[in-house]
């Protein structure tokens, strides 16, 4: 990229049309026969790391929703679509969008946590933008009637999560080691 590229943030429905296509072309690039675009339900927010020229280096989605656990309804929020530009891979971009969209996760105080799943090969990616490992966690994600959860044959997922309530220590041991019932539907089965 021949400038610092800078992150740029919209709600997913407002993101200008040239930014949009070049993240549509590398989701397809990342996960062929996938459809870009996102559940409105979730409230999907679109974070762009963009040079000058209007390249976009990597990109990701926020999701939000309310999970009933413990009594409670957590305000959480997770990462989805995250995807850097291949020719762009190594030096840092992803990263550096990753750690932004936990800084203002963390800022928001309509979030209690970020929650989401990814390959266990990439959990240290993850955890070196503040993200950590939740052991034993599962997601269940998809509807009540059509479950998918991370522990589904086949898959090698991992759980993380950031806490931002008042009280991070008591949200953590209620996330560890439980089956969450995310259902976030059946167009972003899980995030």
């Amino acid at each position: 990229m021949s400038t610092d590229p800078r992150v740029l943030g919209f709600a997913e429905a407002d993101v200008p049309a040239a930014p949009a296509a070049q993240f549509a072309e590398l989701e397809a690039e990342a996960w062929p026969g996938s459809t870009p675009g996102h559940d409105p339900a979730l409230a999907p927010r679109t974070l762009l790391l963009v040079d000058a020229e209007g390249t976009v280096a990597a990109a990701l989605t926020l999701l939000h929703k309310g999970i009933p656990l413990a009594g409670r309804t957590y305000r959480a929020a997770g990462l989805s679509s995250v995807v850097t530009r291949s020719a762009l891979r190594g030096q840092g971009h992803g990263g550096r969008l990753v750690a932004a969209a936990r800084a203002e996760l963390a800022a928001d105080p309509a979030v209690d946590l970020a929650l989401f799943s990814c390959d266990r090969a990439l959990a240290a990616f993850y955890e070196a933008a503040g993200f950590e490992v939740l052991p034993g966690t599962v997601l269940v994600g998809g509807t009540p009637e059509d479950p998918l959860a991370t522990d589904a044959p086949g898959f090698d997922k991992v759980v993380l999560a950031a806490f931002f309530s008042d009280d991070p220590d008591r949200d953590r041991a209620t996330f560890t080691g439980v089956r969450v019932p995310l259902h976030p539907g059946s167009t972003d089965r899980l995030w």
